[in-house]
């Protein structure tokens, strides 16, 4: 078996900086004729660029690579020589990322690659190790490790040769799995069977590699970890060693690695969100992570996992938010690193400054997720202290990964209308969270656009200032986005602002919507965004003076529109709010002869009063109610209309309905008649 791999050895570019003479002499070594010599030289730049990152890049720019590579891969070399070449390139690439890119750029993968097919153990994990650290860098595409097809089925072989060989592998393993397909490759190539057994291994190194691999392999894969489930590691479940590894007696890194795995196999409906694992292994270990005795990585990684556990679980959230008193643990996240800070270490203090945020990120995540279903969880999150201000400051972090979890988090309060009426009101989050959508990406959009959504309902004290601050404007140019979620927001806010409103408001959302925008939304593709435009254009359509207004300048196009939505093919609420629209439109004095006088328009109703539709049905009849109301002006020349076309005989049937909502309503309409 032979790797399809062209391997180009051509010298790299040399740029303008000093190189010093004896690091020509170690390279020029490379070249001697005599393979002795040649050995010796190599072990001496290995000696040489140990923990030294100045000799590694001057010997990179020289182009020691190239050869290197190229007395790796010849069949002349000895194995010890091409062992140790494995081993220079190995320490060059753990010197800075500009290193580790130059060693991508000549090719070293797919020599590396090709080095594993030799018999030899120590020259394969030399190999692999250098292999490894190419590949755990962040510069390296970890596409070229499936470029050939026989490259892992490759690698799944040389699982049990040694150690060493399944610590490199894995490693590899997991930090190359990041898309579902990666996930598929693995998986069909018999990555759970091959790596099962490594859980029990004697070496740490290897149980811990092993499991990283597990969680990178479960997430959000319901295959694989519908598989995990069913696996036995020397006759136990996988989820029971995995259970074993999240107790205190084990390592922080592997409690959080063994808890990821269950996690991600119960947010992919391996495991019941309520089955003991869950419920009395893994959230408690979670919640433990997230205490302030746990390293700064520690700690953002168990909020973040914990927040991704209960994210749909409104019973999980309960149970996290009463666990060793999560919600004012959490408070602490804000604190750090404080001025009495018990960090001694200077390097630790330093990398924890800079990483601060990250702490904020997690906690934000983390309270989005307890608060997103519970009304006294989301009390106790706005009770906690300062926290309305923490979010408010949240909202213009620097950090694009604080502002959208601060979002995220104040999204998750806003479905409360307690907290819409109290905490919201009281800290004008409105202000930060305008100018948040004032210039964002996407994510932080759509999130801060939904949140704007709940802060328009019609009991949310924010709902006034929101409308004098020119927000009409900027939510008719969301509904133009080509993201359909920020559509749908876009027109969901419009549609809550329209809601009762004023005249005036009315009037400026469809002068700044314009017409022909409205039209399009009706006929969008993405039902989510037409539902929402007919939930506007019903509430733009009620009390009557709005209603004669809005159709006497509009009207041709209105009912144009709601005729092809009735002869289109959409679902039932489509078509029953689209003839609730007509309804509103039937109830306007002078609108209602829009009507009347389209009979196209009326055999559409008639043909909905008989539909097999429930809902269609009463809608339709609403229709005619409005229609035919004896207290209006022309209301008798439009039920004798109405008689002449045949609508009491399918009135009359309908006061029979088994549906008493309808019949009551059919009997309603008939007294038009009869008074």
């Amino acid at each position: 078996m032979l790797f399809n791999f062209v391997t180009n050895v051509s010298a790299m570019s040399v740029p303008t900086q000093e190189v010093t003479a004896t690091s020509r002499h170690y390279v020029d070594r490379l070249f001697d004729p005599d393979p002795q010599k040649v050995l010796q030289g190599v072990i001496d730049m290995k000696n040489a660029v140990i923990g030294n990152n100045k000799q590694k890049a001057n010997l990179i720019v020289l182009g020691a690579v190239p050869r290197l590579l190229y007395l790796l891969q010849q069949s002349s070399s000895s194995l010890e020589l091409r062992t140790e070449c494995a081993v220079v390139l190995g320490s060059l690439a753990m010197g800075t990322e500009n290193n580790i890119k130059s060693l991508v750029d000549c090719h070293i993968i797919p020599a590396l690659l090709q080095g594993l097919l030799c018999p030899d153990l120590i020259f394969i994990e030399a190999c692999l190790r250098c292999l490894r650290t190419v590949f755990v860098s962040p510069v390296t595409p970890v596409q070229l490790l499936y470029t050939d097809p026989t490259v892992i089925p490759h690698l799944m072989s040389l699982l049990s040769r040694s150690q060493r060989t399944q610590e490199y592998i894995t490693q590899i393993f997991s930090h190359c799995c990041k898309t579902p397909e990666h996930q598929t490759v693995l998986f069909n190539h018999g990555a759970i069977q091959n790596i099962a057994p490594l859980l029990t291994s004697p070496s740490y190194k290897v149980r811990m590699q092993a499991l990283k691999c597990f969680s990178v392999l479960a997430y959000e894969n319901t295959q694989v970890s519908m598989t995990l489930v069913n696996v036995l590691v020397d006759g136990e479940l996988l989820s029971q060693v995995f259970v074993r590894m999240m107790q205190r007696d084990q390592p922080i890194e592997m409690q959080l690695t063994a808890a990821k795995c269950l996690t991600y196999m119960c947010r992919a409906g391996a495991i019941r969100t309520d089955d003991s694992c869950i419920v009395l292994k893994t959230l408690p270990c979670l919640v433990r992570m997230c205490s302030k005795e746990h390293l700064l990585e520690e700690r953002v990684e168990g909020a973040e996992t914990l927040a991704y556990l209960m994210e749909p679980d409104i019973e999980l959230q309960r149970i996290a938010s009463t666990t060793d008193h999560l919600v004012a643990m959490l408070a602490d996240y804000f604190k750090y690193p404080s001025s009495v800070s018990a960090i001694t270490d200077i390097k630790r203090l330093d990398h924890d400054l800079k990483h601060a945020h990250e702490l904020r990120q997690a906690a934000f995540k983390l309270y989005a997720s307890l608060g997103s279903n519970d009304e006294d969880i989301r009390k106790k999150i706005t009770e906690t202290e300062n926290m309305m201000d923490r979010i408010v400051s949240g909202l213009s972090e620097s950090s694009i990964k604080v502002r959208l979890a601060a979002v995220r988090c104040l999204h998750s309060l806003s479905r409360s209308v307690q907290q819409l009426r109290t905490s919201f009101h009281d800290h004008a989050v409105w202000k930060p969270l305008m100018k948040l959508l004032q210039n964002a990406p996407d994510e932080v959009l759509v999130m801060a656009s939904s949140t704007l959504c709940n802060l328009l309902l019609e009991f949310s004290p924010s709902k006034e200032p929101i409308l004098e601050s020119g927000v009409i404007e900027l939510l008719c140019s969301l509904t133009q986005s080509d993201s359909p979620a920020l559509r749908v927001n876009g027109i969901w806010a419009l549609m809550n602002m329209a809601f009762q409103a004023d005249q005036k408001v009315k009037v400026e959302i469809v002068r700044c919507l314009g017409t022909e925008q409205l039209f399009r939304l009706l006929s969008d593709p993405d039902t989510n965004v037409l539902m929402k435009t007919l939930g506007l254009l019903r509430n733009l359509l009620s009390t009557r003076p709005h209603i004669d207004q809005i159709m006497s300048s509009h009207g041709k196009q209105i009912m144009q529109a709601v005729t092809l939505i009735l002869e289109a093919e959409h679902n039932i609420e489509v078509k029953e709010q689209t003839l609730c629209i007509l309804a509103n439109i039937a109830d306007g004095n002078t609108a209602k002869e829009l009507i009347m006088t389209n009979d196209d328009m009326l055999h559409k109703i008639k043909y909905y009063m008989g539909h097999s539709n429930v809902k269609l049905q009463l809608a339709a009849t609403f229709c005619v109610s409005n229609l035919i109301w004896n207290e209006e002006d022309g209301s008798q020349e439009r039920q004798d209309k109405l008689r002449e076309m045949g609508f009491v005989d399918i009135l009359h049937k309908l006061t029979q309905a088994s549906d008493s909502t309808l019949s009551d309503r059919a009997k309603t309409a008939m007294q038009q008649y009869l008074a």
